[in-house]
């Protein structure tokens, strides 16, 4: 009788390295091989234990099997998903050169990371008992902390979750437990959903535009179309989706619906409950854990209908996948720039694919990749020319800035134009898209400026708080009034950003209702909704901000647009600096005359005759991306090549540019089809206390450079100065930074 040989399973675990763990399977376990996708406990190292995931099953190892050890523990009975989406995972995996391990954690939610069962998570909740509803708050006047508790849950609807009071308050517990023992508060646990289902009793007659664009999506919703939704700012592309996705939800099949970034979700979210009576989950990085899981395994079992999320939701499996919608899929937001360097939106088109499943892709600003695509009839292209309910497209006037005199950054002809809107009782939007108060803090004497530490770039001054903040990794310091280098007491500040335009518009604009949106003013949860709730009552005069209010949102009464500095993106070595600041001038500029009344959309600049600006002013977005396409295929740019970015950082310069320039010799001896430039130094050379520099490589051949890379790696794997630094390869770059 022969011995049958033990089953092996091949293990990926978190772990930067590109290859798998060969471990036992327990014996007295059920575990087989068509259960691909569950997790394991296993021992790593001394004494050390990691959850895994199973990725491949065989009876024989490349590693002795008497050092192989047993699986600890099976956490999962059945796979977190199915094979399409393990194929996906592969697919990235390959695709980006990223550990397959690594991949597949960063791609889940935490607590399953963290070993967690795949369950539902009860969270606890504090809710009034009906005493504390009756109750006069004003007799805890001595126990003033938890007055201000009571008081808060009674405005929170549908119970108060520790997140909550962690935002709210310090050291909440001990007064809550004192409600609690006074009868006035209880705790619950539940399962809570972060937003409610749709109720779907709204309905809008399409017009004729938007009408053939879902005729002709509907016709395609059993195949694996690709389509691209271009249509301008204001034409409702949003009513096209929903048709879309009502459909698919017919047919008893699951919409994924990407947006850029967490600032749209309240946007979208409520036109989805108005208009669709679905069981909707929303993910992105503002839920806390429980909440996170939750909406994913509800995507994962078919339970929700719709799944709305930023760029990771793009990883959540789908029972009954039906259709993918990619909103404003130009956005650069899309692509990840640490770690797992991936596209959401290229990874949605892959596994519409898989699925075999039609994926929409919506912007008035379509990315020059998708337009090439487009052009190779890879994608089919709908148009909408014309924006919903009649309304007309703003008129776009340039402020020549030179020899003007300015009030802060605002020119005399933007004041104006500013005072006769208010008096005409509309909105104003001006769009700064630098937050704090001044990006510079210089001495006044001797120019010396105050540099990040760990950067050496402007620390940004934050009058509110007062703080220099370093914008790229985050140092915090207070600013000085005295020069480090000359001892003089004559520090000024230099550039504006939206907390100074806020303080200039104040000064000027004394009686008017101004609110300021930016990364700052929005930290807080539902500090967004709240924002959008006041603005589209009309209780504010004047919104001054950064890009957040630039996508997608409806402002039906802001009438003019002013865009305050531009010619910062005028002149730029990065070959995608005009496309991106096109996008962002024509999306920030289709906030304005969104109703019945004309827009004007006005563009400060010291350098009115550029090219640049009358191309996009005289003509159109589409114009000027045709000029773009034409001059990107003569010098063989992106998206006539494909580039992936090779990035090397250490605390000291030398031995990332030994590094890089092996590498280069070392990738010039596997071909010579492929070609590199640099070693050269990152934008900001110096980041977080880290030496950065790169080397890129170009072809004209997606498949040679896949080839060559795949070869590559295992090159640089060998290089002893790899050990010293950090190295990662970017593929597809949109920035060098």
């Amino acid at each position: 009788m022969t011995n049958k040989s033990p089953l092996i399973l091949h293990i990926s675990l978190p772990v930067p390295v590109r290859h798998h763990f060969d471990y036992l399977a327990d014996k007295s376990s059920t575990i087989d091989q068509s259960k691909t996708g569950v997790r394991v406990l296993v021992p790593f190292g001394k004494n050390n234990q990691k959850v895994g995931i199973v990725t491949g099953y065989s009876n024989t190892s490349d590693v002795n099997p008497k050092k192989l050890k047993p699986v600890i523990n099976i956490i999962d009975e059945e796979p977190l998903f199915d094979n399409e989406h393990i194929k996906l995972l592969h697919w990235a995996s390959k695709y980006y050169h990223y550990p397959l391990g690594e991949l597949i954690f960063a791609s889940l939610p935490a607590l399953l990371r963290k070993g967690k069962k795949a369950e539902h998570q009860l969270k606890q909740i504090w809710q009034l008992t009906e005493k504390g509803k009756l109750f006069d708050i004003n007799l805890l006047s001595r126990a003033v902390k938890q007055q201000a508790i009571l008081n808060f849950i009674r405005q929170q609807a549908t119970g108060c979750p520790a997140n909550l009071f962690e935002q709210e308050f310090r050291n909440w517990r001990s007064p809550l437990n004192a409600l609690i023992d006074k009868d006035l508060v209880q705790v619950l646990s539940v399962f809570v959903d972060a937003y409610k289902n749709g109720e779907g009793k709204t309905t809008i007659n399409l017009n004729d535009e938007q009408s053939n664009a879902f005729s002709i999506i509907n016709n395609g919703l059993n195949s694996d179309h690709r389509y691209l939704l271009d249509g301008i700012t204001g034409s409702g592309k949003t009513e096209v989706y929903l048709e879309a996705i009502k459909k698919v939800i017919e047919n008893g099949k699951q919409a994924l619906v990407l947006v850029p970034e967490i600032g749209l979700t309240p946007h979208f979210i409520s036109r989805f409950q108005q208009r669709i009576p679905s069981q909707l989950v929303v993910l992105h990085s503002g839920l806390s854990d429980g909440e996170r899981l939750h909406a994913w395994l509800k995507a994962r079992d078919g339970v929700a209908q719709v799944v709305l999320g930023t760029r990771s939701a793009v990883w959540t499996p789908l029972k009954n996948a039906g259709l993918i919608i990619v909103d404003e899929e130009h956005d650069q937001s899309y692509k990840q720039q640490d770690s797992l360097r991936y596209s959401a939106r290229d990874i949605a088109i892959l596994r519409a694919s898989l699925y075999k499943i039609p994926i929409i892709l919506g912007s008035a600003t379509p990315s020059l990749e998708t337009l090439h695509n487009v052009e190779i009839k890879k994608i089919t292209r709908i148009t909408l020319a014309r924006r919903a309910e009649n309304a007309i497209p703003p008129k776009f006037r340039i402020i020549d800035m030179r020899g003007q005199q300015i009030t802060g950054a605002l020119s005399g002809a933007l004041i104006n134009a500013i005072r006769d809107v208010l008096s005409q009782k509309k909105q104003v939007l001006l769009f700064q898209n630098r937050r704090g108060y001044s990006p510079v803090l210089m001495c006044h004497q001797c120019n010396w400026i105050n540099l990040c530490s760990r950067c050496d770039i402007p620390l940004t001054y934050h009058k509110i708080g007062k703080k220099l903040i370093c914008h790229h990794c985050g140092h915090q310091g207070r600013p000085s009034t005295t020069c480090n280098d000359c001892n003089a007491e004559d520090m000024i500040q230099i550039g504006h950003g939206t907390e100074r335009v806020y303080e200039t518009l104040s000064e000027c604009f004394p009686s008017a209702r101004i609110l300021r949106i930016d990364r700052d003013s929005t930290r807080r949860k539902g500090s967004m909704q709240n924002y959008f709730e006041q603005i589209n009552s009309g209780s504010v005069d004047i919104l001054v901000g950064t890009q957040i209010l630039a996508k997608g949102h409806h402002f039906p009464k802001v009438t003019l647009v002013g865009i305050i500095d531009t010619d910062g993106g005028l002149y730029s070595n990065d070959f995608r600096a005009s496309e991106k600041m096109a996008q962002l001038i024509v999306q920030v500029s289709g906030r304005s005359g969104r109703a019945t009344d004309p827009g004007l959309v006005m563009i400060q600049t010291h350098h009115p005759d550029h090219p640049f600006l009358s191309t996009l002013v005289q003509n159109d977005y589409n114009h000027f991306a045709r000029l773009q396409m034409e001059e990107r295929k003569i010098t063989n740019l992106p998206p006539y090549s494909y580039q992936a970015l090779l990035r090397a950082d250490s605390h000291e310069s030398k031995y990332p540019m030994v590094f890089l320039e092996t590498a280069s010799n070392s990738l010039k001896l596997i071909t010579k089809k492929i070609d590199v430039q640099g070693p050269f130094p990152a934008p900001i050379e110096k980041r977080a206390g880290r030496y950065r520099f790169q080397l890129l490589i170009q072809s004209d051949n997606r498949t040679t450079l896949q080839n060559t890379l795949k070869v590559w790696i295992t090159e640089l794997d060998k290089i002893k100065e790899g050990k010293k630094i950090r190295w990662s390869i970017d593929i597809d770059p949109q920035d060098l930074l």
